[in-house]
């Protein structure tokens, strides 16, 4: 069975971290929604600084809501990236991914958003460009480095497919995943970010049982950007296919909804729209 979950991001003030975890667990449990993932943040409730009583709190407001902590995610690696050419960012974003790991141990998640390396930042023209073979290497001794600590927590390091122009295609995920031989390393596969150049129930049947976690998300073709995100239902995702594509690979984990942005006006009626929506697509 499918885990119905929704992103921290999805609700308004999750991308800045200031909204209560609390409060977001209580709203995704009265909306139907079974689990939730987190996000280390710069600040908030979850933030590098957080400690293992802070941990333990996040832990007892899940469950006193009724949901699970299907994974955690972070953004802070578009800011510093395992891959980047500064060696002292480099061990910056080390850091991170290692309290990234700690607290989805702490909080008993199973797994963890990773972006491993980036050529370049689609939003922010000013971090420069990395040599494709470069971000490769990078990535690939970042993953081994942290793979003694994943496996001694159990985390699965699920690797994203995110507009960073590395790991563009399917082959190319699964033969970065392939080489580490690990259970503890695996994709988390984002349905709508696969849509600019691709299909996801390609990606999906490629992976297979690669597949750690998967971000739900909508896409228009004919717009190109990050503005062709939109609601669930409402793009050119294929879910009939997606679905079936996720059965015949035996994936039946966590399902999580990211919707960002947030409305404009009325932002929490988001959440009980995607709720109905992905009651739809777990239907197909």
């Amino acid at each position: 069975m499918f885990v119905k979950s929704i992103s921290y991001w999805s609700f308004p003030g999750g991308l800045e971290g200031t909204r209560p975890v609390a409060e977001v667990f209580a709203h995704a449990k009265k909306a139907g929604f079974e689990a939730v993932e987190v996000a280390l943040s710069g600040a908030g409730d979850l933030s590098l600084s957080t400690t293992e009583k802070g941990a333990q709190s996040i832990v007892r407001s899940a469950r006193d809501a009724g949901v699970r902590i299907s994974s955690v995610a972070t953004g802070l690696f578009w800011g510093k990236s395992l891959s980047a050419d500064d060696p002292a960012v480099r061990a910056e974003a080390m850091e991170i991914a290692r309290k990234l790991i700690d607290i989805a141990a702490r909080l008993d998640a199973g797994a963890v958003l990773l972006i491993p390396g980036a050529v370049d930042v689609f939003f922010d023209p000013a971090a420069g460009i990395v040599d494709y073979d470069t971000v490769h290497k990078r990535a690939t001794d970042a993953v081994a480095s942290l793979l003694p600590q994943a496996g001694a927590a159990r985390i699965a390091m699920g690797i994203e497919n995110v507009w960073n122009k590395f790991l563009v295609d399917p082959f190319a995920m699964r033969a970065f995943i392939d080489q580490f031989d690990s259970e503890w390393v695996g994709a988390y596969f984002d349905v709508g970010n696969s849509m600019l150049t691709g299909y996801p129930e390609h990606w999906i049947r490629t992976l297979g049982k690669r597949i750690k976690r998967v971000h739900l998300k909508d896409f228009r073709r004919g717009v190109g950007t990050a503005d062709g995100f939109v609601d669930l239902l409402a793009g050119d995702v294929n879910w009939p296919g997606v679905m079936k594509a996720l059965r015949d690979v035996g994936y039946s984990g966590p399902l999580t909804a990211e919707m960002i942005p947030a409305y404009r006006h009325c932002p929490e009626v988001l959440i009980e729209n995607t709720s109905r929506a992905m009651d739809a697509i777990l239907s197909l």
